[in-house]
């Protein structure tokens, strides 16, 4: 399977979710680019486009992909693009946020009242700031800024400048995934934790309204960050999908 992380983190947080699906899966999982082990992020190319065709390169035969936050829209778009390369699709509280723009509105501007610290440390130039702020808005069950160790501090801020980047895929859809919803037939399950913030919801609701037989599963008190928090889980509601829809 492929396995696309979130903003902010590295290939190494779905090795608790391994542990639970058990040892026959064989697990690819890529850092994006200003993330883990990967090279930094050029600042001149889309970064979601670059993240897209880096993770399309990887699917030479159809594999089940899931992604996580902004890595499950890039898994979307995946099963939109490429549905011949991609067996089943698992997004976890993807963020295109252009669905609740579409649908409920208001949860967008209560979600941007919310980001409001974040962009204002990145317009000052403070990476650090924006990146611990970023880390508060949706780390709702981890471990506070302050008690993590210094180099999860500095690859985060490391991480941090690729965000605004993102906002024309995820908030004015760019790729023009939304139209192709519809199309779409290979498996799919969303998945969200059930104290996620109400853009998410709003987004995982109206995905599961648009992609024929999706799954829409919540996670007993998980958040945002239920792949990390809650792995067995998850895990457990991936491979209960997997058993049923896919041969």
């Amino acid at each position: 399977m492929l396995a696309l992380h979130c903003t902010m983190a590295f290939s190494g947080v779905w090795k608790r979710f391994l542990h639970h699906v058990g040892d026959e899966i064989t697990l690819v999982a890529p850092d994006m680019p200003s993330h883990g082990k990967s090279v930094d992020w050029d600042e001149k190319s889309d970064f979601a486009d670059t993240v897209f065709a880096a993770s399309r390169d990887l699917l030479s035969t159809p594999l089940d992909v899931i992604g996580h936050s902004f890595g499950g829209a890039v898994a979307l778009r995946l099963a939109v693009e490429h549905p011949d390369r991609v067996r089943s699709v698992t997004l976890i509280e993807p963020v295109l946020f252009a669905v609740a723009l579409q649908d409920d509105p208001k949860t967008m501007v209560d979600h941007d009242a919310q980001a409001a610290p974040f962009h204002a440390c990145l317009v000052a130039g403070d990476r650090q700031g924006a990146a611990r702020a970023f880390n508060q808005m949706w780390s709702d069950q981890g471990p506070p800024w302050d008690i993590l160790p210094k180099q999860y501090q500095m690859a985060m801020a490391r991480a941090i400048h690729v965000v605004p980047d993102t906002k024309p895929f995820l908030y004015e859809d760019t790729a023009n995934v939304l139209p192709k919803l519809a199309d779409i037939q290979v498996p799919t399950l969303l998945l969200r934790g059930e104290t996620s913030v109400s853009a998410v919801r709003a987004t995982n609701d109206g995905l599961v309204r648009r992609i024929p037989k999706a799954q829409n599963v919540v996670i007993p008190k998980a958040g945002h960050m239920a792949p990390i928090s809650h792995p067995a889980e998850t895990a457990k509601a991936w491979t209960s999908f997997i058993a049923t829809h896919v041969s």
